[in-house]
């Protein structure tokens, strides 16, 4: 059998690299270059140290977890303990992430009569798994897992930050109570212009059994002033409640839309609820979250209490 130490080299010290550089990007810290590739190179240098039969002592667990700490401290430094630590831990749980994934993907594409071939059986009446991995196919499912490691925790990291701006929403209207999630969207500036009333969009459909059927699956398509002309002679409960409201959308000209006029709603964001009854209930006939994270988009005035909310003031 013929080994390219020279290969294997190179292969762990590209491998040990990204490694890092996604340890670095998990824990928010930026690298240097060369911090990085001297890590890396400390991590390469050991693996080379397997082919000489005098250094096998090296393979234990303190040696293997000393050359841990080595690279880390090389590579981010020693700013404190917690910090050191908590780089610590990334690194490992990408390490374990890579390897998993790798051997996972490995088990799935085998099958069955390789994995019987495999098989040794001990003295002992046991067995284990010679396992068998070519370079270039750890190499591509490397980058492959830790792409998807990255792509699933920027995801997370998306929707933990979008949560801190999502709250409840409990509209009420004449007896009818609607309860949704909400995103407070600090840059809405949608007013009544008459009246100076802030304007809270939800979606349509959370309405739909209490507005009149000759509107359902229109709000999106047809004008919210030919849908409230319609209305005329049409029995709708909440008809004296109909406001509209023009806005301005994006790429889009001046357009209306239908808004109801509730009798009170009320906003809980963290552990603040706060009560408002002057503020209406603008309808959007499509969905405003794509993965249902929220059905309605909270004005920023509706985040604090009543009293303190300037009607006049318009940004």
């Amino acid at each position: 059998m013929v080994v390219y130490i020279d290969l294997i080299f190179a292969a762990n010290l590209l491998i040990d690299a990204v490694l890092l550089w996604l340890t670095g990007w998990m824990i928010k810290v930026k690298v240097r270059w060369w911090r990085l590739w001297l890590s890396a190179l400390v991590g390469a240098l050991y693996v080379v140290m397997m082919f000489v039969p005098e250094l096998s002592f090296m393979y234990t667990f303190l040696i293997k977890f000393g050359l841990s700490v080595i690279m880390i401290g090389v590579a981010f430094g020693f700013t404190s303990l917690q910090g050191f630590l908590r780089s610590m831990g990334a690194f490992y749980i990408i390490n374990f992430a890579a390897a998993g994934g790798i051997l996972g993907v490995h088990y799935l594409l085998q099958s069955s009569g390789d994995i019987w071939n495999g098989i040794l059986y001990t003295a002992a009446g046991g067995y284990a798994y010679r396992l068998k991995i070519g370079f270039w196919f750890v190499l591509f499912i490397l980058l492959l897992v830790l792409g998807c490691y990255k792509a699933v925790h920027s995801s997370r990291a998306r929707r933990e930050k979008l949560e801190a701006y999502i709250g409840t929403v409990q509209v009420e209207i004449e007896g009818v109570t609607v309860t949704c999630s909400g995103l407070l969207d600090t840059g809405n500036r949608l007013y009544d212009p008459l009246t100076k009333t802030p304007v809270m969009v939800m979606e349509a459909s959370l309405w739909e059994e209490y507005l009149p059927e000759s509107w359902k699956g229109r709000l999106s398509q047809e004008g919210a002033d030919q849908l409230l002309l319609e209305t005329d002679g049409q029995s709708f409960i909440w008809q004296d409640r109909l406001r509209l409201v023009p806005y301005r959308g994006v790429n889009r000209g001046a357009s209306f839309m239908l808004a109801l006029k509730p009798d009170h709603v009320a906003v809980t964001l963290g552990e603040t609820t706060t009560g408002h009854r002057k503020v209406l209930i603008g309808l959007d006939g499509g969905t405003l979250s794509g993965d249902g994270a929220y059905r309605a988009i909270i004005h920023p005035d509706l985040a604090q209490s009543e009293s303190a909310i300037h009607p006049g003031g318009v940004a």
